[in-house]
């Protein structure tokens, strides 16, 4: 039943019926008319044979379903993963988190289209939340932890889980934020571990302790542990193991590791997609994801042609109803501070910490920047067309060096990325917002010419207080021209969130976990 709005009927015409005479017994009653009272029954029988019905799907999926999937073979990578929702956004309900592989589909047993048997593609997401309301589901959390170049994030997600077709329904979401990145601690795991610990602390205080067992924690370092020796990062990932261990929620054997860039893409594209409604879409959205350390560039080419030639950048995506074959590729030491590093220190020696750049207006002078655990002094350099009443940054010499940091690296150019729709987030999104290209509250679009331009206005002006703005609007503008092939009047989507939850690859990675382990999903 759809409709909880039940209207009073009322009798065709306004006589009234013949009073039938008594027939003599007390308890006689007038069964020929229904009032309020017979209406109130029927919506009770109504209500009663929705939670019967539900009950009979309940037991269905507890002892009948549940029987069929224990009896299966393992499967420590299900080529598919059950469908998603997210509560109360108009995102796309009938899509699962993607699996990327390179290697032909393998099906699950007793599936005919490599879809998970016990899995219901046609429910609704209304009946899903009604069997929620009757009890019919249960809570399940999950905690990822992005340890980024520049900082650690906690995400923590509760779901509701459904008993009638196994969906699952995100509910809240917990975001937390401590910085510097654990590479900072690349001499001092045990301080790495420690914050770490602290952003645990939050997870545990938003999930219920009687949770926490049956609760998966994971840790994913992304490009500041890649670009440490692999000794110190070992190190480092060693002492969050130890953490890990004793925090009493559910921690597997590679649930520390360091993330791989296709991973990154792959599950970034995937939480842009499925929360914009556009997984079902002939033309998804690029997503285009600017870290510390690198840059993320995941798109799937619109005719097939294509396909052959970023040939190994090429990875299959599957969804519940499609497969998608996607580029995607992680641009190690494109990332904004890798990028910074690049120009800050060209021309000098390694071992060199006190710099001059170009690309700092001549106002600055030894400002303490700290990169890859080393901090630097960073100043402005004297140029000719810099004056005392007018100092300025030579915006055409910052930006040649910069070219010169940026085009070796961009390999493969994704070229046809200019035919999709973009969606930037991370740095891309937070130096907009910081320099004023969009406004702060409302987020929105811009151009690849209004980065230039933007870039071209702060590096004329003496900022003291945004001293590397110059460079990042710069670098930014010079990556998404340049770079990507992107033409000026290309419209850029800036995100952070969207329908209020975060825009990050811990969103895809939670789905996979819950969906992709038999522990999490059939318990």
């Amino acid at each position: 039943m759809t409709n909880n709005d039940v209207r009073k009927r009322k009798l065709a015409t306004d006589e009234k019926p013949p009073r039938r005479k008594n027939s003599g017994s007390p308890n006689a009653s007038n069964t020929g008319n229904r009032g309020p009272s017979g209406l109130k029954i029927s919506f009770l029988c109504l209500v009663v044979s929705v939670i019967l019905l539900l009950f009979v799907f309940g037991v269905y999926h507890l002892y009948y379903v549940k029987e069929e999937v224990a009896s299966r073979p393992v499967l420590t990578k299900p080529s598919v993963f059950p469908t998603v929702t997210v509560r109360y956004s108009h995102v796309e309900p009938h899509f699962a988190p993607p699996v990327v592989t390179k290697k032909p589909i393998t099906k699950q047993p007793n599936s005919a289209d490599g879809t998970a048997g016990f899995v219901s593609e046609n429910a609704s997401p209304y009946l899903a939340r009604l069997a929620s309301k009757f009890g019919y589901s249960k809570v399940q959390f999950a905690v990822i932890i992005d340890a980024g170049s520049t900082g650690s994030r906690v995400l923590a997600y509760k779901f509701n889980r459904s008993f009638v077709d196994n969906k699952l329904v995100l509910y809240e979401e917990l975001f937390k934020e401590r910085k510097p990145g654990l590479s900072s601690f690349a001499d001092n795991p045990a301080e790495g571990a420690h914050s770490i610990k602290l952003l645990l602390d939050e997870a545990r205080a938003f999930i219920p302790k009687e949770h926490w067992s049956s609760t998966p924690l994971v840790l994913k370092a992304t490009a500041g542990l890649r670009l440490l020796p692999a000794s110190k990062a070992e190190n480092i990932l060693n002492a969050v193991r130890d953490l890990f261990a004793k925090s009493e929620f559910s921690v597997d054997m590679d649930a520390v590791e360091i993330m791989d860039g296709t991973d990154e893409g792959i599950f970034s594209w995937f939480t842009v997609n499925f929360l914009l409604g556009r997984l079902s879409k002939t033309n998804q959205a690029a997503a285009l994801d600017l870290g510390g350390g690198s840059t993320q560039v995941t798109f799937s080419p619109t005719d097939p042609e294509q396909v052959p030639v970023y040939d190994k950048y090429m990875h299959e995506v599957v969804t519940s109803s499609k497969k998608i074959n996607v580029f995607t590729h992680s641009y190690l030491g494109l990332g904004l501070m890798a990028a910074r590093h690049a120009v800050f220190t060209h021309g000098y020696k390694k071992e060199d910490s006190v710099l001059e750049s170009v690309c700092v207006n001549p106002i600055i002078a030894n400002r303490t920047w700290t990169y890859g655990n080393v901090q630097y002094k960073v100043s402005g350099k004297e140029n000719g067309k810099s004056s005392a009443e007018q100092p300025i940054v030579d915006f055409d010499v910052c930006l040649d060096l910069v070219k010169s940091k940026v085009m070796p690296l961009v390999k493969p150019k994704p070229f046809t990325l200019k035919q999709h729709a973009v969606a930037a987030f991370s740095y891309y999104f937070e130096r907009a917002i910081e320099s004023g290209l969009v406004d702060p509250l409302a987020g929105g679009e811009t151009t690849v010419e209004a980065y230039r331009k933007k870039a071209q206005e702060i590096c004329a002006i003496p900022n003291d207080e945004q001293p590397f703005m110059c460079f990042d609007l710069t670098f930014i503008s010079t990556l998404l021209r340049e770079g990507f092939g992107l033409n000026d009047g290309k419209k850029i989507k800036l995100y952070k969130k969207i329908d209020g939850h975060e825009i990050s690859w811990a969103l895809g990675c939670a789905y996979n976990v819950l969906t992709s382990e038999e522990k999490f999903n059939n318990s």
